[in-house]
Parts: structure tokens; sequence; C-alpha cells
């Protein structure tokens, strides 16, 4: 399964922004510089984030960013959801995709695939991503 950039770079943002303690927000250009991505491209990740309401501007238009709640009730299945739905394959969300949609032997294992996948995602936050860096580079030291 392959992610798309989209999502990769909103959870490197959103990470960017709940690392913030600036009570200005996170502007879109530090954001940019510090993940290597381009403003430009950023704008979409930005607009999709905002949204889905996870991120809003920090004093209004042309302030910096900021999470909309604690970085502990941001999921990364928030993210993934802001840029598209979890498909693992048509066939279970439109059963018309495939002439064996109904008695397809497979089905189910791609239905508990797709709930197992969904609760990887929603079990992990923000902050724990966050947490587990600093303990990674802890340990290094």
């Amino acid at each position: 399964m392959k992610l798309n950039t989209k999502i990769r770079y909103g959870l490197r943002t959103v990470i960017e922004i709940a690392n913030s303690d600036d009570p200005n927000g996170v502007l879109q250009k530090d954001i940019a510089l510090k993940q290597n991505i381009s403003v430009k491209y950023l704008d979409t990740i930005i607009s999709s984030l905002k949204l889905k309401g996870i991120i809003a501007n920090a004093r209004g238009r042309g302030s910096g960013y900021r999470l909309t709640r604690a970085a502990e009730e941001i999921s990364v299945l928030d993210v993934y959801t802001a840029f598209e739905p979890i498909t693992v394959v048509e066939c279970i969300e439109n059963k018309d995709f495939c002439d064996q949609a109904c008695d397809c032997v497979s089905r189910d294992y791609w239905i508990e695939f797709r709930q197992n996948y969904t609760a990887l995602l929603a079990n992990k936050s923000l902050a724990q991503i966050i947490s587990d860096k600093a303990t990674k580079n802890n340990l290094k030291n």
C-alpha cells in the first residue's frame, strides 16, 4: 500500500505545527523551509488540513497556523482522511465495482484489513509520534 505525497507531507506539516509553542502559530514559509516542501504545493496541503478542521490561522488571515485541538486529540487517521478516504479495494465500498463482490472469497479478509489499518491510524496521535521521536533521539545520545 502506497500513501500519496499529500498524506505524508500533511503529517509532517501538522507535526511541525504541533512542535511549536509560538502563540502566533507557524508561518507557511517556515513549514515549507523546514520540511523541504514547496510553498505552492504546501498551499493545497494547508487547504485540506484547514477544511478538515485540523489546523487554523492563529490570528486571522496571513498569520501562522496552529492546531485546532491538542496534539493528543489528533490522530494519523484524521490527517490521512483530510486528503482521501481509506480505500483498500474498490469492491468493499462499491459492490457494483465487481461481479463477484457479494460472493468473493477474499472480501471478508479485505474488510478486516481495512478495519485493522484504520485502527492502526486511529490509535496513533501526533503527540505520540512526537514523543516516540524524542525518546529515540534521547536513546541515541
